[in-house]
């Protein structure tokens, strides 16, 4: 599933007459890279959901017939359901036997995303969330066997689901990437939220009693599309990175 609903107010003026998805990245939209990635990996079913500016990314799917995929479109023009929200209305298009991988549509990395799939349909986890360390003021906490703790602000100390996890624990200080796994025994537990959640709430909130796992991966490169002053910055970071990116 690609979250593609989202505002894209960091890239304004841009995003004043076109959705986040539709911003051009190396003379394509952000929607054709990470498209064009899960397709290296073996993806051929994709969810893509649409609000801001919606018709926009509809018409790029019909004007390229779905890349070949079947690609299907989670319609949240009425109310943005945010990340949670989102996939919980999208459960009905997924497959309710398989893994489902989510990917922001402002995130490009190197992540080898069939590796990163298999390694989390081997293991035990209910999630699998994509980690690293970097610089960031938002951290999950990761326990020593890699589950999930909570989360915390560094820069104002705020501690989810309690600073306890601090003071009991040794933990891991990792930022998340925008890019997880949920396997369909949690699409039960997602439809009893509201219509309207993030998904880092869930997580934080089901961490206790559910094994989220961190998969941290040392020799990420990733790069945040999310403001309009680094697009520069993207540009070159994809020309380096054309040698190494199976779909470019």
């Amino acid at each position: 599933m690609i979250f593609a609903a989202g505002l894209g107010t960091r890239l304004r003026p841009l995003t004043d007459h076109m959705p986040k998805a539709m911003v051009k990245v190396g003379e394509r939209p952000l929607l054709w890279h990470v498209i064009m990635k899960l397709q290296a990996a073996g993806f051929e079913r994709i969810v893509v959901n649409v609000h801001h500016f919606a018709e926009q990314i509809e018409e790029y799917l019909k004007e390229n017939d779905n890349f070949g995929l079947d690609i299907r479109i989670s319609d949240e023009r009425e109310m943005l359901l945010e990340t949670g929200g989102g996939i919980r209305k999208a459960i009905p298009l997924l497959d309710p036997d398989a893994p489902v991988l989510i990917h922001n549509v402002d995130i490009l990395s190197n992540i080898d995303l069939a590796d990163f799939y298999q390694a989390c349909g081997e293991s035990e986890a209910e999630a699998c969330l994509l980690v690293s360390r970097r610089n960031t003021k938002r951290y999950l906490l990761f326990g020593a066997d890699h589950r999930m703790k909570g989360w915390t602000n560094i820069q104002t100390g705020e501690v989810k689901p309690s600073r306890e996890i601090l003071e009991k624990e040794c933990v891991k200080y990792l930022a998340f990437s925008g890019i997880h796994i949920l396997k369909p025994s949690l699409f039960s537990l997602l439809e009893t939220w509201p219509q309207r959640f993030p998904i880092m709430d869930f997580y934080i909130q089901n961490c206790g009693q559910h094994f989220f796992e961190g998969k941290e991966y040392t020799n990420l490169q990733l790069i945040d599309v999310g403001k309009i002053n680094i697009l520069e910055e993207v540009e070159k970071w994809v020309t380096r990175q054309q040698k190494k990116l199976s779909y470019l």
